[in-house]
Parts: structure tokens; C-alpha cells; sequence
């Protein structure tokens, strides 16, 4: 068992120096920069010399006063104002310092808080319910009151747990004129149970995070359900109203302008969900999608160094709230870091990332080949870990690929008496995967509740592999002994595979990260029916 399903991280944004945040945030109220680096220090002179950096209380949903920090300008011309919901952390507020600061040297005028339940914010964690909701209004009337001048436009942005709740007050509040959502979830059902399969080291991850929270009892309720297996069908209804997704048709009413930024091996947030999302709304929005994990490519600029994603936000907001005219409307819909070339790919549209596809079937003698093959078996033995995994850790493995040290997986190790292996012959030239692969196959599963996990790897001619993508499938309503068909989308990708590997998909039937459905030691049985061959398709760029 790796240690994403034994150790719960402490913080999902463990670059953060709670200390460096705090200095720059006295030196904001102070005008002391002692100690500071240069480039905050001169940040903090700038930011001071053109507005009022003032702490407060923000009183939100039921009277609750939520903790937080406003940088106000004191001329009286008019100003666009940005509101922002604090990321799931008990900082609160505090990672979105530096970035707020250079919103309001931009002209901006700015409020953080912290979301209710967190930090020094009273109530209890709703996790993006109804109460976070009039919550951000509270907090936008609250700017608006303390604005010395007329307000033109509203931006909302928040990363992580904050871009979820800055597009559903959008979706609620008709004074929010475009937002920002970084590390962002669509569907909050599809994260908690993607495919019919429990998301479990996610919510471990949700809950180490929030240890010292105050989650309200139907939250915790609800998370630890997901870890037991219980009340599925409740946690839906619950996850209804907290997903964005569900509230689309209000967004585009309005043609809310909307840009996401998310990374290829998000552990907590799935990246189809968010892409489906994405794909539905038809005001202006933009995708951008890099190498890593949740948060971690845009955790350079939270620290205050450079970073194109908080760049393009800032310019996001230039455009759709100043009015200001900086391309970025013309820059295409998405934008996509290729692994591991780093290469930055404009596309139009999400759909243009794939020119077509290359269909490949699961053959016998775990062979891709080109052309159907019937009659087979492959079998995969439950309750067996093996070296396929989605990542070692949550989040963590995904920040040592923002590094460029990404999993290196031996594929020598994969035991073939417990798993199904298949791999193509090598690419005679460099293989451009763009877009979201999809697996069908069919099983017979003795026991009535099965799955398994598929995953999508780069191998190298030695051997050496690297995650490509992955994907889990449980179906709990077969009878006994029947076959299955699972027509499952992995989750989407801009990776390039090199002239000499092979694209291998390896399934096994457990993972860490996973709910498992399976009998312990029971028997999953692949095969290939000739009316409806198992195959996979490949999208390229």
C-alpha cells in the first residue's frame, strides 16, 4: 500500500512559508519591510503608496464573521473590485497575500477571506454549500460598501476549494463579471465517486487538510461515508448543489467570462470533470492545463515569483473588468504543457486538441495490435496492490513532476499472474497524444460488486515506465457471473510518447486511491467479444 493511503497530508499547499506570508502581511500594515526580499519589499512600497491595506471581519450567512483582509484604494474615480474565497487550508486568506497586493497596485480594489469554518472564520465548513455562497456575496456587498468610488466590474477568484465557490457565486450573483478558478472542480459528485468508484485517498487528503476545521456535521457525515462506503446515492444529491456544473445554464445566461487553470495529474480533482465544465460554457473562457498536481503549478505565484498561470490571470481580469485590450481573447480557448517537452500548445477549442483517433485492440498475448482479436482471457487477480498506482502520494507526487522528477515506474515488477498487461509495438515516430483516451472492455466478474483501475503508461526499451493517465471503473449492479462491458473515458492528456516506447495499459483490480468493490482474492475475467471488441483509443494531436 503506498503512503497516499496511509498518511493524510497535513496541507495541500506544503510550499507554503506561513511565516514569510505573515511578514509580508505586517509589513503591509506596518510599512517595515525589514527582513523581507527585495522584490516583496519593493511590492509592499508600491501597493502602500496607492492604497489602505486594512484587517476586518466580513459578516457572512447567519450573522457568522469571517476573517479578513481588504486592500482599498482611496481616490474616488471608478474601480473594479475582486473578491477572494480562501483555498481549503487553515491560512485562511493568507496564501492569496502577495497576489491580492499586485491586484491593487493594478488599480484593483481587493478582499480576502476566510471561508467560513477555517482559520479565524466562525461557522462550520459547508464545503461550497449554500451558507459559502451568500457568504461571497456578503463579502462583495462588504467591498462594495467600503469602495470610496462608483464600482465598473466584479471579478471573483479563488484556487482550490475557493474556485469552487467563486463560480457558483457567479452563478448565484449577478454582479460578478468574470471569474478566475485555479485548481477548480466542475462536478463535486464525479470527484467523490468518478466512474462509480469511491475517491478515497482524495477525501483522507480533504480531511488531514481540514483537521483543525470545524466541519459541520452533514460534511463530515458525508466524507466519511465516501470512506466507508456508505449512502452513495445521498452523497450525490449532496454534491448536487456544490457543483458548478449543475449551475452552467446560469453562467451562460449572463456569458460570465470564466478561466480555469488545471494540472494533467490532478489527484483530488479528476481533470475530466473540470473539462466538461469547461467544455459546456459558451461565454468567453480559457483552460489552461500544465505538468503537476493540484495547486502546484500555480504555487510558484503564490509565493511571489513569477508564473504564467497567475500572469494570464491578471491579464483575464485586465481584459474583462478594465476593459483593457491585451489579446487575450484571441489566444485560443486552451492552452496545453505538453509532458514531458514542456512545449506550450494553443488550441481553439478543447475539442481541436484532437486531429483524430487510433483506435488499438486488447489482443491475446497482451498484445495492442491493429486489427480485433476474439476469444481470449486475461485474468486479474482482487485484492492484490501492485507497482501500478495512480501516484505514490497525493498531491506530493505531483509537485516532484512540477520539478521534472516524475514517478518512474518499473514495469519489469508488474506481476502478469494478478494483473492484464498489453502494450503496442514500439512507435517508429513521436506520438501525439492530445485529448481524452478511451477504454472499452468486457469482464466476467463472479462476485456481484467488481472494478478495476486502468492505467496508461510510457515505457520505455528498458523498461522504465511513466504515467501516461489513468482511469477507475466499479459496477455494482451486475448479478454474479455475468459479463460486464465498461466503456470508460481515462482522463485527459497532452503527453508526447518518444520514438522507441510503447504505449502499455496495465489493469488491476485495487489501488489505494480507490474504493475497492472486489471480493478479496476473487477473479476478474478479461476478454474480447467479437461483436464488440476491446479496444483503445488513442487521441492525437
Amino acid at each position: 500500500m503506498t503512503s497516499a493511503a496511509r498518511t493524510p497530508l497535513a496541507s495541500l499547499y506544503p510550499e507554503l512559508d506561513p511565516a514569510a506570508l505573515n511578514a509580508f502581511v505586517a509589513a503591509l500594515r506596518s510599512g517595515d519591510v525589514t527582513g523581507l526580499a527585495p522584490a516583496r519589499a519593493a511590492e509592499v512600497a508600491e501597493a502602500r503608496s496607492v492604497a489602505v491595506f486594512t484587517r476586518g471581519k466580513v459578516t457572512g450567512a447567519d450573522g457568522d464573521l469571517l476573517d479578513a483582509a481588504l486592500w482599498r484604494h482611496t481616490g474616488v474615480r471608478p474601480r473594479p473590485l475582486i473578491v477572494m474565497p480562501s483555498p481549503w487550508t487553515d491560512l485562511g486568506w493568507l496564501p492569496y497575500a502577495v497576489q491580492a497586493t499586485l491586484f491593487a497596485t493594478r488599480g484593483y480594489n481587493v478582499l480576502a477571506y476566510t471561508a467560513r469554518g477555517f482559520a479565524g472564520s466562525e461557522g462550520q465548513v459547508e464545503m461550497a454549500g449554500p451558507l459559502d455562497v451568500a457568504d461571497g456575496s456578503r463579502a462583495l456587498d462588504h467591498l462594495i460598501e467600503r469602495s470610496p468610488g462608483p464600482v465598473t466590474k466584479v471579478g471573483f477568484l479563488g484556487a482550490s476549494y475557493g474556485s469552487g465557490i467563486s463560480q457558483l457565486v457567479a452563478a448565484h450573483d449577478a454582479r460578478v463579471d468574470a471569474v478566475v478558478a485555479l485548481s477548480t472542480w466542475g462536478d463535486l459528485g464525479e470527484v467523490l465517486h468518478e466512474n462509480s468508484t469511491l475517491h478515497v485517498a482524495a477525501v483522507r487528503a480533504l480531511l488531514g487538510a481540514a483537521s483543525k476545521a470545524r466541519l459541520s456535521p452533514r460534511t463530515r457525515s458525508v466524507l466519511d461515508n465516501v470512506l466507508d462506503g456508505r449512502d452513495i446515492a445521498g452523497t450525490l444529491r449532496w454534491a448536487q448543489p456544490r457543483s458548478p456544473f449543475g449551475k452552467v445554464k446560469e453562467l451562460n445566461r449572463r456569458q460570465v467570462p470564466v478561466f480555469f487553470s488545471h494540472a494533467w495529474h490532478e489527484t483530488l480533482f479528476p481533470t475530466n470533470q473540470t473539462v466538461r465544465m469547461f467544455d459546456e460554457l459558451t461565454g468567453p473562457k480559457r483552460l489552461d492545463l500544465s505538468i503537476g498536481d493540484h495547486c502546484g503549478p500555480e504555487m510558484p505565484g503564490m509565493l511571489g515569483l513569477p508564473n504564467r498561470i497567475w500572469a494570464d490571470a491578471h491579464r483575464w481580469f485586465d481584459h474583462h473588468l478594465m476593459g483593457i485590450d491585451n489579446g487575450v481573447d484571441a489566444e485560443g480557448q486552451v492552452l496545453s504543457e505538453v509532458m514531458w517537452s514542456r512545449t506550450l500548445e494553443p488550441r481553439p477549442t478543447w475539442p481541436s486538441l484532437t486531429e483524430h483517433v487510433h483506435r488499438l485492440y486488447l489482443a491475446d498475448a497482451g498484445e495492442l495490435a491493429e486489427e480485433p482479436e476474439a476469444g481470449w482471457t486475461a485474468g486479474v487477480l482482487c485484492g492484490v496492490d501492485t507497482p501500478a498506482t495512480v501516484a505514490d502520494e497525493v498531491v506530493l507526487s505531483g509537485r516532484a513532476e512540477t520539478a521534472d522528477r516524475p514517478t518512474t515506474y518499473p514495469t519489469g515488477d508488474i506481476d502478469r499472474a494478478v494483473t492484464a498487461v498489453w502494450a503496442c509495438a514500439p512507435v517508429t515516430e513521436t506520438t501525439r497524444l492530445r485529448g481524452t483516451p478511451r477504454l472499452r472492455v468486457t469482464y466476467r466478474a463472479a462476485n456481484p460488486g467488481s472494478g478495476f483501475v486502468a492505467y496508461l503508461f510510457d515505457t520505455a526499451p528498458d523498461g522504465s515506465a511513466r504515467i501516461v493517465t489513468h482511469a477507475p471503473y466499479t459496477d455494482l449492479d451486475s448479478p454474479p457471473d455475468s459479463l460486464v462491458s465498461a466503456d470508460i473515458d481515462l482522463q485527459a492528456t497532452a503527453y508526447d510518447i518518444p520514438r522507441g516506447h510503447r504505449v502499455m495499459l496495465v489493469i488491476d483490480a485495487r489501488d489505494p486511491f480507490y474504493g475497492d468493490a472486489n471480493l478479496p482474492r476473487a477473479t476478474l475475467a478479461f476478454t474480447s467479444p467479437e461483436a464488440t471488441p476491446s479496444c483503445l483509443d488513442l487521441p492525437l494531436g
